[in-house]
């Protein structure tokens, strides 16, 4: 059981780690971020990206901040795992 809500959270931070990257793909192509998907996907991964653009300033025309937020969503599902390996064996320990 417990196995299963770890492998659900790390699952979803996977799907939203992608679903950020296709997030950064739509600036590429003109108007794909006013379209009514578009708008879907700044309510839900804008909030996430606004720390890091606070902290991280573009380099010039590029904007080195989602990179960060990636990494930091691949760093948290690897906690995610070693969050379980530390409750299993403590519980049989």
């Amino acid at each position: 059981m417990l196995y299963m809500i770890f492998d659900i959270l790390y699952k979803a931070l996977n799907i939203y780690s992608f679903g950020l990257i296709v997030y950064i793909f739509m600036s590429w192509f003109p108007g794909a971020r006013e379209s009514a998907f578009g708008n879907f996907m700044t309510r839900l991964y804008e909030p996430f990206l606004d720390p890091f653009r606070r902290i991280i300033p573009p380099l010039g025309m590029i904007d080195i901040s989602p990179i960060v937020a990636i990494i930091v969503l691949r760093l948290a599902g690897a906690g995610i795992w070693g969050l379980y390996g530390m409750i299993v064996r403590f519980i049989a320990g």
